[in-house]
């Protein structure tokens, strides 16, 4: 049974959200506050929420573009929810598929897609997706593509301080893109996020200092 006192809010009180179909398709990253939650769960519709981090209160929003919740899901953690949603239940704007209005994705983009690998995580699968494979294979597999993606990003970086071209810089990123992205699947499926390494780059400074 789901107990909102388990669920492991931040310093502001808040808790990301996913908002996803029940064939997994994410539509968009909320985040709640307790009260939110309450509402939500109450009338079965995505209503209520904080439209980012910085949001201390929650903001009310009434109209036709409401989704239906299908079932609730916490996730392994405690520290993030998945709202599974019917995704006809609401009129979506032909240049939002989400159905509301604005840019409900948070920042930063690595915060949002820790949240998304923390879903990925919860509905870890055999037949799932890259990552929710990844997930259901274990620490193992994880850290292998880890290693590989490391050996990748040094001979793109060596290629790139030979030849600085569109082409090797593009590639350079794009490993680079594709190891920090492993890096927080390894974090993850150990309960760890980049918030924790941020921690202890920040000590190891302070004591520096």
């Amino acid at each position: 049974m789901f107990d909102i006192n388990g669920l492991k809010f931040d310093e502001q009180g808040l808790l990301p959200g996913v908002i996803q179909t029940p064939g997994g398709e994410v539509r968009m990253v909320l985040f709640f506050n307790r009260e939110a939650i309450q509402k939500t769960q109450e009338l079965g519709f995505v209503t209520y929420w904080c439209r980012t981090r910085k949001c201390l209160h929650t903001k009310g929003e009434a109209s036709n573009n409401r989704l239906k919740v299908l079932e609730l899901r916490v996730a392994k953690g405690q520290d993030a929810l998945i709202w599974v949603v019917d995704p006809t239940s609401a009129d979506s704007h032909p240049t939002n598929k989400s159905g509301f209005e604005g840019d409900a994705l948070p920042q930063p983009w690595l915060e949002y897609l820790e949240t998304l690998l923390k879903a990925r995580k919860a509905d870890a699968s055999l037949e799932g997706s890259y990552t929710q494979k990844l997930f259901a294979k274990g620490i193992d597999r994880i850290a292998k593509k880890v290693v590989e993606e490391s050996g990748e990003v040094i001979i793109a970086a060596k290629n790139y301080g030979l030849d600085p071209s569109e082409h090797n810089r593009e590639e350079y990123l794009g490993e680079a893109a594709d190891l920090l992205f492993h890096l927080q699947v390894l974090l993850i499926s150990q309960d760890f996020g980049l918030q924790d390494i941020a921690k202890v780059l920040q000590e190891r400074h302070r004591q520096r200092s």
